[in-house]
């Protein structure tokens, strides 16, 4: 397993930051003209441009002091995507029933935080939420994978579900960093680019 450190870049250096998501598809032009496509990924991957405009040499210091302790490409870390970080619409507050993460078989106590089809690894301290059937249940959190352990096995056929805040794990998409000095107490840092990673 690569290595990851469980710091978060902070937000302050990737205020104005671009991204979206990426998809991988094959496609395979066949002799009646006809296209197969497929993909091997099952689930999207986001990418990142982040530090594109001048900013405090003090902030440029922070950032490039936070990808020497990264060693470029070498170690993930915790990333806010601004627009995609909470288990709802980025303008309400997260709740127990935001999300299904599962259903109970009477058994099974550990349950994986996810949003939509995608899996969530890194959700924020202190802000899951989890119920069983509509109410609030006790658990534990492992903040590190996402996973959630209820106090006790729900019910078979009992709907769990969750709400939450998380990170998306990223890397260094470079192992350089240029910096453009902008005035006396200003610089840009050129072409700083974050891909998510599997964790």
């Amino acid at each position: 397993m690569s290595e990851f450190h469980e710091a978060r870049l902070p937000a302050r250096l990737a205020f104005g930051c671009t991204g979206g998501i990426e998809r991988r598809t094959d496609i395979v032009a066949l002799a009646s003209g006809f296209e197969r496509r497929t993909s091997p990924w099952p689930f999207g991957r986001r990418r990142y441009l982040i530090a594109t405009s001048a900013r405090p040499l003090d902030e440029v210091a922070e950032l490039m002091a936070f990808f020497e302790a990264r060693g470029g490409r070498l170690a993930g870390f915790r990333f806010r995507d601004p627009t995609d970080f909470k288990s709802c619409v980025p303008s309400a507050l997260p709740a127990m029933g935001d999300q299904a993460i599962g259903t109970g078989d009477g058994t099974r106590k550990t349950f994986q935080l996810v949003k939509s089809t995608r899996i969530i690894a890194k959700p924020v301290v202190g802000t899951v939420k989890v119920a069983v059937a509509g109410v609030v249940a006790p658990f534990s959190v492992d903040t590190t994978t996402g996973l959630v352990t209820l106090n006790a096995a729900p019910a078979a056929g009992a709907a769990v579900t969750a709400g939450f805040e998380f990170d998306t794990p990223v890397r260094f998409d470079l192992d350089r960093l240029d910096v453009t000095l902008e005035g006396f107490a200003a610089a840009r840092v050129s072409a700083c680019a974050l891909v998510e990673v599997r964790v």
